[in-house]
């Protein structure tokens, strides 16, 4: 049977990833929210997270505006990491709380099996360019093949475009790209659709990610996961669902102007 996101926080619990998680402290929990226009570009994209630092990692989950109390995510600084991976824990919070977890026992910047990609210093639009691009490069695919991207980000979908393949957009919240297509908010429907799938780590905190794999599974098609929140969940589904990861740990590219890096993977096959 493949595994789902429950049944690896249930992993964790049992101590089959490293030490218990309630011998571990999550010293500092709190909630970020920010809103980010590219110059020139007519959406304004409103992104907020919970995250938890545990030792010397970082992990993150997306949160939809209103799912979580910001103050009573910072009270929740110097519980144990057991109580936040605990079956009431708000699903964000568990996702967030697991993200760090794994990014701890298997940090980004010591694992031989990724590829250190370096996005350059430069403006925002400069840099999510460059990450986007290392996202769509990816993509071992053929001119004209459909990809359908869950979780749209415009330059991303330029950048599927400019490798000659056919972008299948899906969201929950956005209606039209930024050249006006028409934004699915069935997943299920642009899969079925799709060559291969590109979706990003909100998936993973929304309850989506379970169905998206396994319908990827089901069909026999790659799906690349583009994860800033929950980078280390995704990376434990290399091989199980997912064929391909752009991994960038907190702090994400957006807060920072100077050189960050992201980690590329590919399952082996």
């Amino acid at each position: 049977m493949s595994r789902t996101v429950d049944g690896l926080v249930a992993e964790v619990l049992d101590g089959g990833h490293g030490p218990d998680p309630a011998g571990l402290t999550a010293t500092s929990v709190f909630w970020a929210g920010h809103g980010t226009r590219l110059a020139g570009g007519p959406v304004t994209y409103r992104n907020h997270y919970v995250l938890v630092r545990c030792g010397a990692a970082f992990g993150a989950a997306s949160v939809r505006a209103g799912e979580l109390d910001p103050v009573a995510c910072q009270d929740l600084s110097g519980s144990g990491l057991d109580t936040l991976l605990a079956a009431g824990a708000p699903a964000p919070l568990r996702t967030a709380a697991l993200d760090a977890y794994l990014a701890g026992v298997r940090p980004f910047r010591d694992d031989p099996a990724a590829e250190r990609v370096e996005l350059p210093a430069g403006t925002p639009e400069q840099r999510a360019l460059a990450r986007d691009a290392a996202v769509a490069g990816l993509l071992d695919v053929p001119a004209g093949a459909r990809v359908a991207l869950i979780g749209v980000v415009n330059p991303l979908v330029a950048a599927i475009r400019e490798r000659g393949a056919e972008c299948l957009p899906c969201d929950l919240d956005l209606r039209t790209t930024q050249w006006g297509d028409v934004v699915s908010d069935s997943a299920e429907e642009v899969i079925d659709a799709a060559d291969t799938v590109v979706a990003t780590g909100m998936t993973l905190a929304n309850g989506t990610f379970d169905a998206i794999a396994a319908r990827c599974r089901d069909r026999g098609i790659g799906l690349t996961v583009y994860a800033q929140t929950g980078a280390a969940v995704a990376r434990a589904f290399l091989g199980d669902g997912v064929t391909a990861l752009s991994a960038e740990p907190f702090p994400f590219s957006q807060f920072s102007a100077d050189p960050t890096a992201l980690y590329r993977y590919r399952a082996h096959r």
